[in-house]
């Protein structure tokens, strides 16, 4: 498939890329900064500014799909105003490229831990995470009234680590999912992104979020 993937530099991002080139994908990145990635076999990197509709058009016309792990920086001060403006132009750029298939990973802070209470809004959740859990709040919120695309939500259990790659996972929809004992439950990056190619391959959460971990 011909992947255009956003956020390639980070933390997630740069796993989704070597699951994806891993597996045989063309994929374009996406970069304010091309001389951060890289030269692979099956990477082609574009300049874009995500938050520019036009030259995400420009840069993902042609694709099967659009994988974004977009964020601004958890140390960004204005983080909840700069990643939805990167996601307008993210969306706006999709549509009028006609890519229909657009994936986002978000976070887990909007997760349920109980019936109608969500993780971001317990009196615990950390005061340093929460604008950028609010905005990816907003985001699915937004993606829930959309019509056009055919989005995918990608939820990350609350502990999300660098680790091997074991191919294994378990998914669930809105609520949490449970640890062993009172450990939440986690998954390392690597095996995220195979959750996540996975669903770009076979899709099974279309207009949904879906959450993972081992």
């Amino acid at each position: 498939m011909k992947i255009a993937l956003i956020g390639a530099t980070g933390f997630v991002g740069s796993a989704l890329l070597t699951e994806l080139l891993s597996r045989g994908h063309a994929v374009t990145a996406l970069a304010r900064h091309p001389e951060k990635i890289a030269a692979q076999p099956g990477l082609q990197v574009v300049k874009a500014d995500v938050t520019d509709a036009t030259q995400v058009a420009r840069a993902v016309a042609g694709h099967d799909a659009v994988v974004s792990a977009y964020n601004p920086g958890w140390g960004e001060a204005d983080i909840h105003r700069l990643f939805g403006l990167g996601y307008d132009g993210i969306l706006a750029g999709a549509r009028q490229a006609g890519v229909k298939r657009v994936l986002a990973v978000g976070g887990a802070g909007s997760l349920e831990v109980a019936p109608g209470l969500q993780l971001v809004d317990t009196p615990e959740f950390p005061a340093e995470w929460k604008q950028g859990a609010l905005a990816a709040r907003d985001l699915l919120t937004r993606l829930r009234g959309e019509t056009e695309l055919e989005w995918t939500f990608v939820s990350p259990p609350i502990a999300l680590a660098p680790g091997e790659r074991t191919g294994q996972y378990r998914t669930g929809g809105d609520q949490l999912l449970p640890g062993a004992g009172e450990a939440p439950a986690g998954i390392s990056v690597a095996d995220l992104a195979v959750a996540i190619v996975d669903e770009v391959e076979k899709p099974k959460h279309v207009r949904a979020r879906f959450t993972v971990a081992n």
